[in-house]
């Protein structure tokens, strides 16, 4: 037996509400905007500041006792890792734990650090503290910047691609929708002030390249139709496409998603934050690949007579199996 988490024959009419969708998404687009400017987004150590304190001891790592230790103290956003290193001795243990700037500091106070190790070496009397580093605003704006800067070009990177691959026309539909998931994702992180910091900047390179894979595969079988039908409107055709791959769109999109809601129920809080960014936006990626960068698509028409080697848009590389 195999499972079918579709029929091998669909008909689904995903365009019948092709404005109300498109509207949809536009709506969500702005009030994630709005909320980003209200709200703000909880930024984590990474964007905000903070000191990281190395810790080294003889005895194993217990991150929940450590956490447990510090709780108390009210430091805000702590994150504790350990660390793990080939060059480490059998008997050495090496954590990482970094404390956010608290208010009207640029980083923590030395009293409130002796806090800290006072508070760890409860858990572990033999525990030392090697190095204490801080970050201060200065280079969290770097990092802000240096996170922007990533999304910009990974989605000029994709749209090239596109436009080298089909036409200007899909090209504008991908970038279209990779916008529409990327603000929509940082509206949620806004609205419910999850933490935001470099891993959830990763999962935003992520949901880009997922995204613009369900997009490729529905736009190369979108191709292939244009030419096979050629009297058949754009709209029937496009439908047909979505319809064709729906089977591998719920198959990929379903065993993702088992694999990522694990890790969110059991991965613990340290990749709480990363993971629930990649789960809501291969969600979000999924949607907006039909109704967003398609329905653009649809608008904005396509040429019906197949690609052009040499001619003067990006369609000489449309045959390139890449």
């Amino acid at each position: 037996m195999r499972l079918k988490l579709a029929p091998e024959k669909t008909n689904i009419d995903f365009f019948r509400f092709a404005p109300v969708t498109f509207g949809l998404s536009v709506v969500f687009m702005v009030l994630s905007v709005v909320f980003w400017l209200t709200f703000g987004l909880n930024f984590g150590i990474d964007f905000r500041g903070g000191t990281t304190i190395r810790t080294d001891s003889a005895q194993p790592v217990d991150v929940g006792a450590y956490r447990q230790a510090i709780e108390p103290l009210g430091l805000g956003d702590v994150s504790i890792t350990e660390v793990f290193d080939p060059g480490f001795a059998a008997d050495q243990h090496v954590s990482q734990i970094r404390i956010q700037a608290q208010e009207d500091t640029e980083a923590v106070t030395p009293e409130m650090v002796q806090a800290v190790e006072r508070a760890l070496k409860t858990v572990d009397p033999s525990i030392t503290f090697p190095s204490i580093e801080s970050v201060g605003p200065k280079v969290s704006a770097e990092l802000v910047w240096a996170a922007v800067l990533a999304v910009v070009a990974g989605s000029a990177g994709i749209a090239v691609y596109i436009w080298l691959r089909f036409e200007w026309q899909y090209a504008i539909g991908s970038v279209a929708a990779l916008i529409h998931d990327v603000l929509v994702t940082i509206g949620v992180f806004s609205l419910f002030q999850i933490k935001f910091d470099l891993t959830t900047v990763a999962a935003l390179l992520t949901i880009l390249g997922y995204s613009i894979n369900d997009t490729v595969v529905v736009f190369d079988r979108l191709r292939e139709n244009l030419v096979k039908f050629k009297t058949m409107p754009l709209r029937d055709v496009m439908n047909l496409s979505v319809n064709e791959t729906l089977s591998r769109t719920l198959m990929t999109t379903t065993t993702t998603l088992i694999a990522l809601i694990s890790l969110l129920v059991l991965g613990g809080d340290v990749i709480r934050g990363f993971v629930f960014a990649i789960t809501f936006g291969i969600v979000i990626g999924t949607y907006s690949s039909v109704y967003m960068a398609k329905n653009i698509v649809l608008y904005l028409g396509v040429d019906r007579g197949g690609p052009k080697k040499d001619g003067p848009s990006g369609t000489r590389f449309a045959e390139v199996d890449a």
